[in-house]
């Protein structure tokens, strides 16, 4: 954790203070090594013992610079390693105890090999074989074959997954525990197909343009307007329940 100057309890407490920060805040710092983090992915995170953001009277999260930097090797080694979560704690919790540890090797990592080496209009796609999503999302065949089968996951032609697929069989596993089962997440698939294609509807004269300037524009512009469904998505969600979340 930060360490803090000598002095008064009252000027101890807000120096503390002053160098934490609210989770939207985390979200702006993490999001030019990480743009496809939200604060959802935080929130998960926070649920699975990544991380532990200190608590304010109201129940508001604020996070030390401490807490950021493990978020983001937390997101790293998701990305670059495709390791599991559970294992990704253990290894982080081991180096925070000071012991030599070298990086865990769950399957095959991922190398500039993994990215075609010309790409449409400048975007690149991660690639992770069915093994390595097994062991990354900490599940069963059985259970990327039902999610296949109700549609949540998919595999690409030539059998590998896009990363996301990662993060998109963890929430599933975890909304699983809350007895949310693979069918009742069609509408959700749907949801989101939909939102999708009104992006695609929005960007896709720019993609077409025969300037790369203007295609490369067009990809910000689909992130952009996906970032802000997804926030108009949750809003409305959080609307509908009659819940605020920190």
């Amino acid at each position: 954790m930060l360490q803090t100057p000598s002095g008064g309890a009252g000027s101890g407490t807000a120096a503390r203070d002053s160098g934490l920060m609210s989770i939207g805040t985390v979200l702006n710092v993490l999001r030019d090594e990480f743009p496809e983090v939200t604060i959802s992915k935080i929130r998960f995170l926070e649920s699975e013992g990544l991380i532990e953001p200190q608590r304010t009277p109201s129940g508001y999260r604020k996070f030390s610079a401490a807490d950021v930097e493990r978020l983001g090797h937390v997101l790293r080694m998701q990305r670059d390693h495709y390791l599991p979560l559970k294992v990704i704690r253990e290894h982080l919790d081991a180096m925070e105890r000071g012991e030599a540890v070298s990086l865990p090797v769950v399957g095959r990592q991922r190398t500039a090999d993994d990215v075609p080496a010309a790409q449409p209009e400048g975007r690149t796609v991660a690639r992770i074989g069915r093994a390595e999503l097994l062991a990354a999302a900490d599940i069963g065949e059985e259970e990327l074959a039902e999610w296949e089968a109700y549609g949540l996951l998919a595999p690409l032609a030539d059998g590998a997954y896009d990363a996301e697929a990662v993060t998109v069989a963890s929430l599933v596993a975890e909304l699983g525990r809350f007895g949310i089962e693979p069918r009742h997440l069609r509408v959700m698939k749907a949801a989101a197909e939909r939102e999708a294609g009104l992006v695609d509807q929005v960007v896709a004269p720019l993609r077409r343009h025969r300037n790369p300037q203007t295609r490369a524009h067009a990809e910000a512009r689909a992130k952009e307007l996906a970032d802000l469904t997804v926030k108009l998505h949750a809003a409305l969600v959080q609307a509908a329940l009659g819940v605020r979340l920190p």
